[in-house]
């Protein structure tokens, strides 16, 4: 109890030995095991989440790529499979590239791609062909099926317009309102506004003559202006590729005005031009029942000897000598070559003695052009 309560003695209290060299060492390479065991599997679990990362990352190209085709650092040359469907109309400017015209159907939905496009435009030796206008197409179509399409002339939405030759402005008028919709109104404004549609100033304001008759293209929607602009611009370069003098233009179309209502047969055009030229140089009236109707307002028919005896008409080219005060009409390029290079010859009379194969007899002498003109009564007393 003494010893309980008293305390015991006191035993010694020994430090654990060090452990041996051995112990260490074993200790320092399960260390390294166990943290390389670690390092193992963090790279299983990043190599893992890589995979599942990439692919995601695939089934997301491959689902919406597409949607990003197109752009200009895209590898491969993005199209649709065709044939397309459904329809949209696109507009091909003029002076458009492969790569303006090949954006313009991406926009519209035509083409997946303008890479498409240009690479079907390049292998396509026809391309260079398409014209500007306006085209029907369809949607999602193949790049080389839109490239044959857009040279396939079916498929240009426009409005045909045929001007025969002898037409004038209110004629001509009238064939654009009746082929586009285009209203006499709106074109006879347009045809007042010279700056508008590029008149010259030869033409003193009045677009008679000036009006070239050929078959335009005219696209949905053109103005009245820009119609009776191609047909001026026409005119204009065929007078400046034939040499004429500028300041002879308006001359010339007024002779060949003249020359396009009275002749019938182009092989006889180039002696009325003689003929008219050498009344011009004598100073001898004309005396063209064409001018008068003209002055009048109609066409189709003779006139009337009150219509002929009528001096207040300044187209009455019975009554005044030298040209009338504008053209009478707008004529054809055979007039016009007419004109330039008339015919050799004495003639100072014309008439038509078969109005039906347009035979026309010239005459240098009034007593001769008589004989001709009984000719022409009595094809008429015969066809009545």
């Amino acid at each position: 109890m003494s010893d309980l309560f008293l305390g015991a003695p006191q035993q010694e209290h020994h430090e654990a030995p060090p452990p041996s060299r051995r112990s260490r060492r074993d200790s320092h390479e399960q260390r390294i095991k166990q943290r390389k065991h670690r390092r193992r599997r963090t790279f299983v679990v990043l190599l893992l989440a890589l995979v599942l990362v990439g692919g995601a990352g695939f089934v997301v190209w491959s689902v919406f790529g597409g949607l990003f085709s197109g752009s200009g650092g895209e590898e491969t040359v993005q199209d649709y499979p065709g044939p397309g469907s459904g329809e949209v109309q696109v507009v091909v400017a003029s002076g458009d590239t492969g790569g303006a015209i090949g954006q313009t159907l991406v926009d519209a939905g035509v083409v997946a791609t303008t890479k498409a496009f240009t690479s079907a435009y390049a292998a396509n030796p026809a391309a260079t062909g398409i014209q500007p206008g306006t085209y029907t197409l369809q949607l999602e179509m193949k790049a080389s099926d839109a490239v044959n399409a857009l040279l396939d002339p079916a498929n240009r939405v426009s409005n045909r317009v045929t001007i025969p030759e002898g037409y004038t402005a209110q004629q001509i008028y009238q064939r654009v309102y009746e082929v586009t919709g285009i209203t006499v109104e709106d074109l006879q404004a347009a045809a007042a506004d010279p700056a508008a549609i590029g008149l010259p100033a030869e033409a003193g304001g009045n677009v008679e003559g000036w009006l070239f008759p050929m078959t335009y293209e005219v696209e949905p929607g053109s103005s009245a202006a820009s119609v009776l602009s191609q047909m001026v611009a026409r005119t204009t370069a065929l007078l400046t590729s034939k040499g004429v003098a500028q300041d002879q233009w308006e001359t010339v179309l007024n002779k060949a005005s003249i020359v396009e209502r009275e002749g019938k047969l182009d092989e006889d055009r180039p002696k009325i031009a003689r003929a008219i030229d050498n009344r011009l140089e004598i100073q001898m009236p004309l005396q063209v029942d064409a001018t008068v109707l003209y002055g009048v307002g109609v066409t189709g028919r003779s006139p009337t000897r009150a219509e002929l005896d009528d001096a207040s008409n300044p187209y009455n080219s019975y009554k005044t000598t030298g040209l009338p005060p504008t053209p009478i009409a707008n004529p054809g390029e055979a007039s016009i070559d007419a004109v330039i290079t008339p015919a050799d010859g004495p003639w100072l009379f014309w008439v038509t003695v078969n109005p039906d194969t347009g035979e026309t007899k010239f005459a240098e002498t009034y007593d001769e052009h008589q004989t001709y003109v009984n000719e022409l009564r009595a094809w008429e007393e015969a066809h009545q």
